[in-house]
């Protein structure tokens, strides 16, 4: 992919997956995208974005948030311009959390769940989250600064069993 070698500029993650069975609690699952400064790369995110927030500068966006995963196309739409991060931000990583209102549930109780990172019309990783079936949240895409100020973009998907308002202290450990 030519766009990789010149870095990533802006990057869309879309998350979906089908509704809940009938006569049962709605599933919610959540983006998230921790923001992290050079000073402290893998420590306490500078901020985080989810919930349908946006980072103080407007550069990572949540654009459309589901809270049943009903509809077409994707549930859940976050909008990444990291070419616009100021240069005191070196890393940020994206997961997702699923809500547990209703009791404990993980992604082997969600039906088809899915994410995608598209660059434009390049599609950088899939993921279905089947690594990760006894998990509650999971972290799918990192994104650093290499010494030149380009962005470079690394997918693994790594599961968590733990609280969505937890996630985001954890992510950094990704």
């Amino acid at each position: 992919m030519s766009s990789l070698n010149r870095g990533v500029a802006k990057v869309e993650v879309t998350l979906k997956w089908d509704p809940s069975p009938l006569g049962r609690p709605p599933h919610d699952l959540d983006l998230v995208a921790a923001t992290y400064t050079s000073d402290d790369p893998s420590g306490k995110p500078a901020y985080l974005v989810h919930f349908g927030s946006r980072s103080p500068d407007g550069t990572i966006t949540l654009d459309r948030e589901s809270r049943t995963g009903q509809g077409f196309g994707s549930d859940e739409e976050m909008t990444l311009e990291l070419d616009r991060l100021a240069a005191r931000y070196s890393r940020v990583v994206v997961g997702v959390a699923i809500q547990q209102r209703d009791g404990r549930r993980t992604f082997a109780d969600i039906v088809n769940p899915g994410v995608r990172i598209l660059e434009g019309y390049t599609e950088l990783a899939e993921h279905d989250f089947a690594a990760v079936p006894g998990s509650t949240a999971a972290t799918f895409a990192e994104f650093t600064r290499d010494g030149s100020g380009a962005w470079q973009f690394r997918t693994s998907v790594r599961g968590f069993d733990t609280d969505p308002q937890s996630f985001g202290a954890l992510m950094g450990d990704a």
